[in-house]
């Protein structure tokens, strides 16, 4: 059964890792899919590929989504392309870690305006399709350190706890429109990024989580899935954590 049969979902930050893991699901799920990407060209074409090939309408864009006016018109390009918007992911992230005594100013900005900032040219820019529609879902990636804090990531809990408050708000106002706007919080998720630590850490932080494994993209993917259907009809200003029991 193809959940997300016909609908169109807006995916930022999808040539890599979780955002390329929710669109592969979306597409194998029937969604037709317009995804961003910043710097991976190569990546992005191959993506959009492999979506096409599974039968549904798949578009890459090179758009940064932390840009107002570059948010505004990959929604009127996407509009016009796919006719219209069913579903938003934010997606795009970085991270710059540091202690905060280490912390430059421009650190702390890029990482809020990247994070959040985007969460908020995106959800603008598709808002009023999705009012005319009477219909949308809103999906934004915060993270378990946007919920409980991290020692040498401020800045990255800042922006994912931002996310947090935002999202509830637009659930409150757009809300009687038939529009929701839900949170996921990833724990540990293993994906290019993290390839990159040495195993021994990996292995300690796997058995710190009770379900003694890193996650995938695809668990992160199956959550979206969930809440971009029809079967969270009645699911809108909640926060769900992906984590594997991190912070029971």
């Amino acid at each position: 059964m193809k959940l997300l049969e016909g609908k169109t979902a807006i995916i930022t930050g999808a040539s890599r890792g979780i955002g390329k893991g929710i669109a592969q699901v979306f597409a194998a799920h029937g969604a037709n899919v317009a995804f961003t990407y910043s710097s991976s060209v190569d990546a992005a074409n191959e993506l959009e590929k492999e979506l096409n090939a599974l039968g549904v309408k798949a578009k890459g864009y090179q758009s940064n989504a932390a840009d107002f006016q570059q948010a505004q018109d990959l929604a009127a390009e996407v509009l016009k392309e796919f006719g219209s918007i069913d579903v938003l992911i934010n997606n795009a992230g970085i991270t710059k870690d540091n202690l905060l005594m280490r912390i430059s100013e421009e650190d702390f900005d890029k990482v809020i305006e990247v994070n959040l900032k985007s969460v908020f040219n995106m959800t603008k820019a598709v808002q009023r399709t999705m009012l005319k529609q009477r219909k949308g879902s809103i999906i934004n990636m915060s993270s378990v350190v946007g919920v409980k804090g991290n020692a040498g990531q401020t800045n990255y809990a800042a922006s994912k706890a931002g996310i947090i408050g935002f999202s509830k708000s637009v659930a409150l106002e757009l809300g009687s429109r038939n529009i929701r706007s839900n949170v996921i919080a990833p724990g540990f998720i293993e994906t290019e990024m993290t390839g990159k630590l040495a195993e021994d850490v990996v292995k300690s932080w796997r058995e710190a989580i009770p379900l003694k494994r890193g996650g995938t993209p695809e668990d992160v993917a199956n959550v979206c899935v969930f809440l971009a259907s029809d079967m969270s009809a009645y699911i809108t200003g909640q926060v769900l954590n992906v984590d594997g029991g991190m912070l029971t």
